[in-house]
C-alpha cells in the first residue's frame, strides 16, 4: 500500500514506533476529530493498576498528531508539523481502555492563511482522555506549528 493510499492512522502506526509499541488503535482521524484507543494491557499499567502516566501522554499526543496530519497533511510539500509544547491534566483514575479524542482550537484555514503570508503558525489542539464509561480521565492540550521548508 502506497502512503497516499494509507489512512492517517495507519501511516502513524507504520512510522512512529511508540504508536506501534503501545498498540494504538486510530478508531477516526478526520480535520475536525481524531480518536484514538489504549487498549488495556498489565504491560502498560502503574502501581495502581490503571494506564501508566507517560502511556496516557503518549496517546493523548498521537491523538494531536493525527489531526494535525488529516488536517494539514496537503501542507507537508511546503511545511513540517512539530510540537512545540504540551500540557496534560489528570483528572481521574484511569482505569481499563483510554480513549483520547483530539480537536484543533484554531479553523485550519487561519492556520494555512498564516503559513501563506510566510509566517510560522502555531495552533492548540485539545484533548480530552476518557474512561469506557465515559469519565475524562485527563485532558491536555498540544501547541503544534507547521515549520516552513527551508
Amino acid at each position: 500500500m502506497s502512503a497516499d493510499q494509507m489512512s492517517v492512522g495507519e501511516m502513524l502506526a507504520a512510522t512512529v514506533p511508540m504508536a506501534r509499541t503501545l498498540g494504538l488503535e486510530f478508531l477516526e482521524t478526520t480535520a475536525e476529530r481524531a480518536v484514538v484507543r489504549l487498549p488495556d494491557r498489565p504491560e502498560y499499567h502503574n502501581h495502581v493498576g490503571g494506564p501508566h502516566a507517560g502511556a496516557m501522554f503518549t496517546l493523548a499526543e498521537s491523538a494531536s498528531g493525527a489531526i494535525v496530519l488529516a488536517a494539514f497533511g496537503d501542507q507537508l510539500d511546503r511545511a513540517v508539523p512539530l510540537a512545540v509544547k504540551a500540557e496534560i491534566g489528570y483528572r481521574k483514575l484511569a482505569m481499563g481502555t483510554v480513549t483520547a479524542t483530539a480537536a484543533l482550537g484554531r479553523p485550519p484555514a487561519e492556520v494555512v492563511a498564516e503559513l501563506d503570508a510566510g509566517e510560522r503558525p502555531e495552533f492548540p489542539v485539545n484533548v480530552s482522555l476518557t474512561r469506557e464509561d465515559g469519565a475524562v480521565t485527563g485532558e491536555m492540550t498540544v501547541v503544534w506549528t507547521l515549520r516552513p521548508h527551508s
